[in-house]
């Protein structure tokens, strides 16, 4: 597995304080410094055009402007500094690396992570918002499709939160599915069961939120259950994994029961889905604000494709999941 990653993502400063701050980054790098077979590549950030394919202009404008005048709190969540516009550039940058290289690495087929920030998920075509500014997976996404690299692209976020703003940008797009598990209340309370999409996009939208305390079983039951046939049916050149991993059951800001294997577990279902419909397969980084777990989380996915066969145990679903995915995959047909 090769980790796109930049300095540049460092000087995005929110302060020592705010859970989403550089040393997230750092304690990534150290965790997988204790790995063998990890590849670090640069990447050009993206440019103005290629975000406001994604973005409104205006918006853009405004957040540059913002940065240039010394940046600050954007909303109370969402902190700005005089490096965050090349920092959120040069993630987005990173995104489009992994979507590029995946697309066309060795033998047609590479596995990249990009190790960047400020996360993107939450980025909506005309705002900044829960720590988001450019819709890292977004642009990505449009890039490669821009480029005639891919004609359809799969996301699936599995971060706790769910991806507002990347559902925001294709929902009513039919060449784009998006797909997400994420803690049923949690900010910013979006991702609904029934919000499927709209227009040519009805039906490539695909929300499972789940009850706070859902843990491994959980997890791999929506993904083999509901988001594996929605992806097999959709047949993506590209998918593209919106890595989260503040479900960890030791994440300090959700209630979720994820552990460590458990992500070593999605990776391999995910890998296998990817592998059934023949698509490319790249990971984008969004949130985890536990150190040590988002490190350990990182760390097992890079041990997944490296050859390490993950562990699962005996566990079965909570009733209220399998009532909800079965739920889903009536409203989906699935």
């Amino acid at each position: 597995m090769r980790f796109g990653y930049s300095e540049r993502c460092l000087e995005h400063d929110t302060g020592e304080r705010h859970p989403e701050n550089p040393d997230r980054l750092r304690a990534i790098r150290r965790g997988l410094a204790k790995r063998h077979g990890v590849e670090y590549a640069e990447a050009d950030p993206a440019t103005r055009e290629e975000v406001v394919a994604v973005h409104d202009a205006e918006y853009v404008d405004e957040l540059e402007a913002f940065v240039d005048d010394g940046g600050g709190n954007w909303d109370p969540d969402t902190v700005a500094s005089e490096g965050t516009w090349d920092a959120a550039l040069t993630s987005a940058g990173l995104a489009q690396w992994a979507a590029r290289s995946a697309l066309d690495g060795d033998d047609g087929r590479d596995t990249p992570f990009a190790l960047g920030r400020p996360p993107g998920h939450h980025a909506v075509p005309d705002d900044a918002m829960g720590f988001c500014f450019f819709n890292n997976a977004a642009v990505a996404t449009q890039t490669v499709l821009d480029e005639g690299a891919a004609d359809r692209v799969a996301i699936f976020d599995w971060d706790v939160h769910h991806g507002n703003g990347t559902q925001d940008v294709f929902y009513e797009r039919g060449d784009v599915l998006y797909a997400s598990i994420h803690e049923e209340g949690l900010y910013p309370d979006t991702g609904a069961l029934d919000e499927t999409g709209r227009d040519e996009g009805e039906g490539t939208t695909v929300n499972l939120p789940l009850a706070a305390g859902a843990g491994d079983a959980d997890y791999l039951y929506a993904i083999d259950e509901a988001v594996a046939p929605a992806i097999e049916r959709f047949d993506p050149d590209l998918v593209i994994v919106s890595a989260g991993f503040d479900a960890h059951r030791h994440d300090p800001i959700s209630r979720m029961r994820v552990s460590s294997e458990g992500y070593a577990l999605m990776t391999d279902r995910i890998r296998s889905v990817t592998d059934e419909v023949g698509a490319a397969n790249a990971y984008v980084l969004e949130g985890g604000y536990g150190l040590d777990t988002l490190a350990e989380g990182v760390s097992m996915v890079h041990e997944t494709f490296d050859g390490r066969t993950p562990v699962g145990d005996d566990d079965d679903p909570d009733d209220e999941t399998e009532s909800l995915v079965a739920e889903l995959r009536e409203l989906l047909d699935l």
